[in-house]
């Protein structure tokens, strides 16, 4: 498989880490539109938003009880923004799931 964030998870490509279990990985956005900026990707391939089922919907659950901890600890205190992008018209880059977890400062109204 071809997966970049598959690359990631299995140590083929180095990352700014700030979590890793067996479940998930969180690390730093090599393009951040924060002041923190960070990805959430669960360690089983799933493409995309619209291939989350029974099998795999712990996981993102999973992803949304970690996140708040995540936050906290890279410095966010005052609230942030949780991005997916599902497919080609949404510039979905990579075709694993993530979610973008922005914040440590005030937000626009709209990010790209």
């Amino acid at each position: 498989m071809d997966c970049l964030f598959c690359k990631i998870i299995n140590g083929e490509i180095p990352s700014n880490k700030i979590y890793e279990d067996e479940k998930i990985i969180a690390f730093y956005d090599i393009n951040p539109e924060a002041k923190i900026h960070f990805l959430v990707v669960p360690k089983t391939h799933i493409c995309c938003a619209d291939k989350i089922d029974g099998s795999n919907s712990h996981l993102i659950a999973y992803i949304f009880e970690k996140i708040p901890e995540l936050a906290k600890k890279s410095g966010i205190t005052n609230g942030y923004r949780i991005i997916n992008n599902c497919g080609e018209d949404s510039c979905q880059s990579v075709k694993h799931i993530h979610f973008h977890v922005l914040g440590g400062e005030k937000l626009p109204e709209h990010i790209r």
